[in-house]
């Protein structure tokens, strides 16, 4: 009984869950629940278990007008949203770079066992995966993988009342610079992957939610 009371818990808060817009300026999210939210992100997943990324808070709100110039889809958010997060993904994540290394350090892997390590990771990249000879295609990698925090983010919000609104509606080239000249990043290591902004929604959502039927997403093959 308790995994199905979990089940439909789950399933109300993802048809709860809306990409709000406009939050209420009156509302902010505690430093407590914003914790818990990134802790959410800090504990996902990632491919080889790399986690290549790092969550920058962005709440100074002269910045926040900065990037506002340069996010054409994030301008309700940026204005009104009680804490606004960017999602930074590494670059140069190859099998042979620092983040390889540090990553299989803080496993603990050392002599045979690292170099056995090494050995998959080479050949995921560059015969499985062909990425390794390409920056553009390891940056991709990496950014893609900021996703799976970033849902975990969001409804771990729901989970508490809390909305957010995830955003790709910006000048990339521009905010990496801008974030490099503030010093927030490295734009030779790292680079923007996406924005999530959390806060209360300042009102309900004008249209219920939409999505496909199970039928048409899902295929099983048995």
């Amino acid at each position: 009984m308790e995994k199905e009371l979990l089940k439909k818990q789950m399933m109300e808060v993802m048809a709860n869950r809306h990409s709000i817009r406009i939050y209420d300026l009156d509302k902010k999210v505690s430093r407590e629940d914003m914790d818990y939210i990134l802790e959410a992100a800090r504990l996902s997943p990632s491919s080889v278990g790399l986690e290549p990324w790092r969550f920058v808070v962005l709440n100074n709100a002269e910045m926040r007008a900065q990037i506002r110039d340069l996010s054409w889809g994030a301008h309700p958010q940026l204005d009104t949203a009680s804490d606004f997060v960017l999602l930074i993904a590494k670059k140069g994540a190859r099998y042979d770079s620092e983040i390889f290394d540090e990553h299989m350090n803080r496993r603990g892997l050392t002599g045979d066992k690292k170099d056995r390590a090494l050995s998959i990771y080479k050949k995921f990249q560059e015969e499985d995966m062909d990425i390794a000879n390409s920056p553009r295609a390891l940056f991709d990698w990496a950014a893609k993988q900021t996703y799976i925090p970033m849902a975990n983010m969001m409804t771990a919000a729901t989970m508490i009342g809390i909305d957010s609104c995830p955003i790709e509606g910006f000048n990339y080239k521009k905010v990496d610079e801008y974030l490099t000249a503030e010093g927030i990043i490295d734009g030779e290591k790292e680079g923007v992957a996406a924005m999530v902004s959390f806060g209360y929604r300042a009102k309900e959502p004008k249209h219920a939610k939409a999505r496909r039927s199970y039928d048409e997403v899902v295929t099983w093959v048995e």
